[in-house]
């Protein structure tokens, strides 16, 4: 096995094989080095647009972390995020998006300190738990507190909220006038808090730890008492004077990521997710309720198109509240609606498609725009390999991954064929396979080096076991 190849994946629906495979494959087309960079230190993954400069944009850098730690260290995950860190401005500040050409931020008028959704924290555990490297933790935690810090100085309300330009959130069209206190932007600090005091406390950094620990808290108390509504069963932005605005959009769930919802709460906002009448729309989950005046079933935008990042965002805070049975189900349908875009009418021998940024939330295909021919961008891989691997390995096979804690969950509704195989963690390649052979199912295990296993098969059984060196198997009667 060469360590340099992609891990494979197996399942029962060949064509979710397919699109695994195809994304790595586009995947190094975006590596690209900027020309006349007079700092350009390797390659950077970015889209390009025709007639535009290459723009390293940090909302994209953060998600895409999420599925590059999948490439067997083929892809970097972490070398946007180095760019990005390696800006930081003297004040703390790191902007949204900077010209590869000449380094310089991009301001733009409606966001004029180039703001974007605090995510380095989440993306730096998720990198930790993939690579164990605790010296980046030591190395990127300096720069981490000083944004922070940058974010408390300058957003911070008396009320203990954020107030920044809505467009911070990156939800460029979306109907959420008079949103002075956006819920996205306060939930995402919230989530940077919770993972700020999880990588003080893998440095042993108790003063850390509590530091963000408090303002976790603090944050979560304000915004369950200022933007729940009990009667909507919602998270709601708020105006200038800290009034409840009406609008319903994706961004209330950015709550569920940063665990801020009580079980009751949770269950109320978590039932608007199979609710056709709000988000439970045919291709879940649109951006915009569907019961909004400005919902509209060609997208437009974020009028209602399907995102796979606030996809993926949702189903990670499903995950949160132990609901991966909805959070599964979710990432399936998802994915079918994707290939349905790429083969019009499930019929292969159709113009061959491609990944795109939007979706339509009630049918299949791409979402519109009215106006704008370059929405959704084509191949825009940076969310849609969110979909493709991310979610695929995660929600789909069911595989949750952690190299310091040398563990591997997996969690499957129910026994099917499928698998990974070949997944490199740190110096050791891992395959792990079910099928059905004549004494049952089982579960076939390959690995260089010891490491830990839990089966969890959704409401029959659960075992953890050490899985040694060498190949094994194991019957699922005899757990």
């Amino acid at each position: 096995m060469n360590k340099r190849d992609f891990p494979k994946i197996h399942f029962y629906d060949q064509d979710f094989v397919d699109i695994y495979d195809k994304t790595w494959s586009w995947v190094q087309n975006f590596w690209l080095t900027p020309e006349g960079s007079a700092q350009a230190d390797g390659e950077y993954f970015v889209y390009p647009e025709e007639g535009q400069p290459l723009i390293i944009d940090q909302t994209e850098s953060t998600f895409a972390s999420f599925f590059l730690v999948y490439s067997n260290r083929n892809f970097p995950a972490h070398q946007n995020l180095d760019y990005l860190y390696k800006r930081q401005e003297e004040n703390g500040a790191i902007r949204r998006q900077y010209n590869l050409s000449d380094n310089t931020p991009i301001i733009p008028k409606d966001n004029p300190e180039a703001l974007a959704l605090p995510l380095f924290a989440w993306a730096e555990f998720n990198l930790y738990h993939k690579s164990a490297n605790k010296r980046r933790i030591k190395e990127v935690m300096p720069v981490l507190q000083k944004y922070m810090t940058w974010i408390e100085n300058s957003f911070k309300k008396e009320n203990g909220l954020y107030a920044v330009p809505v467009q911070a959130g990156g939800m460029f069209n979306s109907p959420r006038d008079k949103t002075f206190y956006p819920i996205d932007f306060n939930s995402a600090m919230a989530v940077s808090a919770l993972y700020m005091a999880a990588l003080g406390d893998i440095l042993n950094e108790k003063d850390l730890n509590f530091q963000y620990k408090r303002l976790y808290f603090s944050l979560k108390t304000r915004i369950n008492n200022l933007m729940w509504n009990k009667d909507t069963g919602f998270y709601h932005d708020l105006n200038e004077k800290g009034e409840q605005l009406p609008h319903k959009t994706a961004a209330g769930f950015w709550p569920l990521l940063a665990e801020i919802p009580n079980e009751d709460k949770a269950e109320l906002l978590i039932s608007h997710l199979t609710n056709p009448k709000t988000f439970g729309t045919e291709h879940p989950f649109p951006t915009l309720s569907a019961d909004e005046k400005k919902f509209s079933q060609d997208g437009e935008g974020y009028r209602g198109s399907v995102f796979p990042a606030f996809n993926f965002m949702i189903i990670k805070g499903l995950e949160k509240y132990q609901r991966y049975d909805l959070a599964r189900e979710a990432a399936i349908r998802h994915l079918y609606y994707i290939l349905d875009a790429m083969f019009p009418h499930g019929d292969d021998k159709a113009v061959k498609g491609d990944l795109w940024e939007a979706y339509l939330p009630g049918k299949e295909g791409i979402a519109k725009l009215s106006g704008k021919h370059s929405f959704p961008r084509k191949r825009y891989l940076h969310f849609a390999g969110l979909s493709a691997i991310a979610l695929m390995i995660e929600n789909v096979i069911g595989l949750s991954i952690s190299l310091p804690r040398k563990t591997v969950d997996w969690i499957i509704p129910n026994l099917e064929i499928m698998g990974i195989e070949n997944l490199s963690l740190k110096r050791n390649m891992i395959t792990i396979l079910s099928n059905k052979s004549v004494r049952g199912w089982e579960i076939q295990m390959e690995s260089e080096k010891l490491y830990y296993f839990t089966i969890n098969i959704l409401g029959q059984k659960k075992k953890t076991l050490p899985i040694p060196s060498g190949k094994c198997s194991m019957l699922i009667d005899k757990l």
